[in-house]
C-alpha cells in the first residue's frame, strides 16, 4: 500500500501543486486504478489520459495528457487512491489531521524528525553536485529556525535565509516542499535536514528553536569589519555636527568592501549610518542622535561577537552565508500594508507581503525621485499594477524573487504573470507565527529575542498582525506629532499603537485616527512592526483591516480626522526615565563628537553615574564611570572603547526594561 499517497492532506497537495488544481481534480470523474508490483499507481481516465505515479514524489509522475509538470489527472489519481483505501464513507485517509478531527480527537503529530534522514538518502534525492554545494554552505556556517510538527501543522519545517522547507510525509524526501522554484535551490533540503539534526541534539523537545549549523566560530583573526570600524571611529570622534565633507566617498568604499565580503548585516548597518548622516546634513526630522549612536555601537558589537574567545558563529552575526536571491514557486502573497519614507528628495515605498507558504513577511520596495506625497504615490505603477492595489490586495505571482534579507522583487518579462485582487483583510487565517491573538505571548516572544545589536537584519522580522478586541483610548502628543492608541486583545492584555507624522505621508495620523475611532467600520486587525518600549508592547502600524477592506494610512490624503485628546507629558517609570536620559547624554558624544564636547560634559557624566548607582544599576554605572575616566586621561582609543561599552549596556538595559 502507498502510505505516502494516503498521508497527503488537502493542504499538502495544495502546497505541492496549487489549490485550484486540487479543486479541479476533485471535480473530475474518478479514474480506474491499477498498481504495479513496484508500487507505481496508474489511473485511466475516461477519454484517454493515463496518469502514473511511481514512488518518489509527485515530480516523478507522468501523464499522457501532455501537460508540463503535475496536472489535474495526477492529483486525481492521488485522490482516487485515498478514497479507495480509506473507504467510501471514511472521508480523508486514516492518520491525517482531517480524519482525526472527524473522529472528535486531536490529531497527534508524527513521531519522526527530518534529522533521521541519512546523507545517502539526501544524495539520492538532490544529487552529488547539490550535496557539494550544501557542504560548502555548511562549512561557512548558517543559521536556521526549526519548527517541529504539531497537531495543527503536522509538517516539520525549517526556515532558512533563502527558502522555507517543509517535510510533508514522514521519511519520504519525494514529498518535501520548498518555496523556491523546483530544482533551483534543492540544496536547501540538505541544509534543512542538518538543521534538524542540530536541533534534535541540542534542543530536544523544543517546539521552535533557532540553531547555528556548521561553520567555525570566530575563524580567522579578524571580523572583516576593520574599515567599517575605522569609519565608525571617525564619526564618533568628529560627530555628525563636525564631520565636514568627503564622508560619502569613504562610506561608499566601506560598503563596497562589505558587499564583496558578503557581510550583509554590517553592510545594512553602514547604510543606516549613512542615512542618519544625510538626514543631519539636510536638517531632516528623521535624524536622531540616539539612532546614529546605535548604528556606531552595532558595528562594534558585531565585531566583538565574532572575535572574542568562544565567539558566536560568524554567519549569524555578519550574515556571510546569505545567498543573494532565490526565485519562488507560484506564490500567493497577501498585503499587510505599506510604509512611505523620505530620504532627502527621494521617496521610498515598502509594501509588506505575507507569504503563506513560508509563514513570513516579505518586503517589496520601490524608490523614486520627487516630492509627491499623500495620495499621489498610490497611483504609481509597479509590476503592471498600482502601488495602492498592491498595498491593499492579494497577489498571485509566478515571477517573485526573494532575497536573503526577505525583500522581494517581481520580474516583468513577457512570460512572468502576476495578478492582483482586492483584499478584504481576512487576516485571521494567517500563520500563527504572524497572527497575534495574545499580546502577553507577543511580549514574551519579544523578550526572548537575541539582543538587538546582534540580531540578523532581516526585513520585516517583527511585522505582526494583531487581532483587536477593543480600542481603549487614543491621545495625540502635539509636540512630537505622535498619535498613541491603547488596544486590547480578548483577554484584556494591552499594547500601544503609535504613529508619528511625516511629510512623506501627511494623511497617516488622520486616517489612523479615523479607523481607530470606528469611522470606517469595525476594526478587526492592525498590522505593524512590533517592539518594546519601557516594558510595554508597541506596534508601529502599516495597515488596518476594517469594514471589509484593508486601509493603508500612509497612502491616504491629509484631513478628515476629528478632535483628539491631547496627551500630557510622557511619564516613564523612574528607572526607564534615567536610562533614557543617560542614553541621550551618551548620544550627544556621537552628535557633537568626542573631540568637541562642551566643558560641562564630564560633570554631567559623573552625575549620571551616581544616579545609576543609586538605582542599583552598578555595572552600567561602572561603564559610564570608565568612560569619564578615559576622557580625563585623554586616551583616544580608550575613550572610544569605553563609550561603546557604556552605550551598548544602556541599549541592552532599555531593551530589557
Amino acid at each position: 500500500m502507498r502510505t505516502d499517497l494516503l498521508g497527503l492532506t488537502t493542504d499538502a497537495l495544495s502546497a505541492l501543486t496549487n489549490r485550484g488544481l486540487v479543486k479541479r481534480a476533485g471535480r473530475e470523474a474518478a479514474p480506474d486504478l491499477r498498481t504495479d508490483a513496484d508500487g507505481t499507481v496508474h489511473g485511466d481516465f475516461a477519454g484517454g489520459p493515463t496518469a502514473s505515479l511511481p514512488p518518489g514524489g509527485l515530480d516523478a509522475a507522468r501523464c499522457t495528457c501532455g501537460a508540463t509538470g503535475v496536472c489535474r489527472h495526477v492529483v486525481g489519481v492521488v485522490l482516487a487512491y485515498q478514497h479507495r483505501h480509506a473507504g467510501p464513507a471514511a472521508g480523508p485517509p486514516a492518520g491525517t489531521g482531517e480524519h482525526a478531527q472527524a473522529e472528535g480527537r486531536d490529531p497527534d503529530p508524527p513521531d519522526w524528525s527530518p534529522g533521521q534522514v541519512s546523507d545517502d538518502e539526501l544524495t539520492a534525492r538532490i544529487g552529488a553536485r547539490l550535496m557539494t554545494a550544501a557542504r560548502r554552505t555548511e562549512r561557512t556556517g548558517y543559521t536556521a529556525r526549526v519548527r517541529r510538527a504539531t497537531a495543527a501543522d503536522p509538517a516539520p519545517q525549517v526556515e532558512l535565509a533563502t527558502a522555507t522547507v517543509r517535510f510533508l510525509i514522514p521519511g519520504d524526501l519525494g514529498f518535501v516542499h520548498t518555496d523556491a522554484v523546483a530544482g533551483s535551490r534543492d540544496d536547501v533540503i540538505a541544509l534543512a535536514v542538518w538543521a534538524f539534526r542540530v536541533a534534535d541534539e541540542l534542543h530536544p523537545g523544543m517546539q521552535e528553536v533557532r540553531v547555528d549549523v556548521g561553520g567555525e566560530a570566530g575563524m580567522g583573526g579578524g571580523s572583516g569589519l576593520e574599515r567599517a570600524l575605522g569609519l565608525a571611529g571617525t564619526v564618533l570622534r568628529e560627530g555628525a555636527a563636525h564631520l565636514g565633507q568627503g564622508w560619502e566617498a569613504t562610506i561608499a568604499d566601506v560598503r563596497r568592501r562589505l558587499d564583496a565580503a558578503g557581510s550583509r548585516w554590517p553592510l545594512l548597518a553602514v547604510g543606516d549610518l549613512a542615512e542618519q548622516l544625510t538626514a543631519y546634513r539636510e536638517r531632516s526630522a528623521h535624524y536622531r542622535p540616539e539612532l546614529l549612536a546605535s548604528h556606531l555601537a552595532e558595528l562594534h558589537a558585531r565585531h566583538r561577537a565574532v572575535t572574542r574567545p568562544g565567539a558566536t558563529l560568524r554567519s549569524s552575526v555578519l550574515g556571510t552565508a546569505e545567498a543573494a536571491e532565490t526565485p519562488l514557486r507560484r506564490a500567493r502573497l497577501e498585503s499587510l500594508g505599506c510604509r512611505i519614507r523620505s530620504l532627502g528628495d527621494r521617496r521610498i515605498a515598502e509594501i509588506y507581503l505575507a507569504h503563506s507558504d513560508s509563514a513570513m513577511v516579505l518586503v517589496l520596495r520601490r524608490a523614486w525621485d520627487g516630492d509627491d506625497d499623500g495620495a499621489a504615490p498610490a497611483r504609481r505603477r509597479i509590476a503592471g499594477s498600482t502601488l495602492a492595489a498592491l498595498a491593499t490586495g492579494n497577489l498571485v505571482t509566478e515571477s517573485a524573487v526573494r532575497s536573503a534579507s526577505r525583500t522581494v522583487r517581481l520580474a516583468t518579462g513577457r512570460v512572468s504573470r502576476t495578478t492582483v485582487s482586492p483584499s478584504r483583510g481576512d487576516w485571521g487565517e494567517l500563520s500563527p507565527s504572524l497572527l497575534v491573538t495574545d499580546l502577553a505571548a507577543l511580549g514574551r516572544e519579544l523578550d526572548a529575542l537575541t539582543l538587538r545589536p546582534l540580531r540578523p537584519r532581516v526585513e520585516a522580522e517583527l511585522v505582526r498582525v494583531v487581532a483587536v478586541s477593543e480600542v481603549v483610548a487614543m491621545t495625540y502628543a502635539a509636540g512630537d506629532q505622535r498619535l498613541d492608541a491603547l488596544i486590547a486583545d480578548q483577554a484584556g492584555n494591552t499594547a500601544t499603537v503609535t504613529a508619528t507624522h511625516t511629510g512623506a505621508a501627511p494623511g497617516r495620523l488622520d486616517s489612523l485616527a479615523a479607523v481607530l475611532a470606528g469611522e470606517e467600520g469595525e476594526l478587526r486587525f492592525v498590522s505593524g512592526v512590533a517592539g518594546r518600549t519601557a516594558g510595554g508592547v508597541v506596534i508601529d502600524p502599516i495597515g488596518l483591516a476594517a469594514g471589509g477592506r484593508v486601509v493603508v494610512p500612509d497612502l491616504r490624503p491629509a484631513g478628515g480626522s476629528g478632535p483628539l485628546a491631547v496627551a500630557g507629558t510622557d511619564q516613564h517609570d523612574p528607572l526607564t526615565a534615567v536610562l533614557i536620559d543617560i542614553r541621550g547624554l551618551l548620544a550627544e558624544a556621537a552628535h557633537h563628537g568626542l573631540s568637541h564636547l562642551p566643558p560641562t560634559y564630564d560633570a554631567r557624566l559623573a552625575t549620571a553615574a551616581r544616579r545609576l548607582d543609586t538605582l542599583g544599576l552598578r555595572r552600567i554605572a561602572q561603564a559610564v564611570t570608565a568612560f569619564a575616566a578615559a576622557r580625563s586621561q585623554d586616551s583616544g582609543e580608550a575613550v572610544e572603547r569605553t563609550w561603546i561599552d557604556a552605550y551598548l549596556r544602556l541599549e541592552v538595559a532599555l531593551d530589557l526594561t
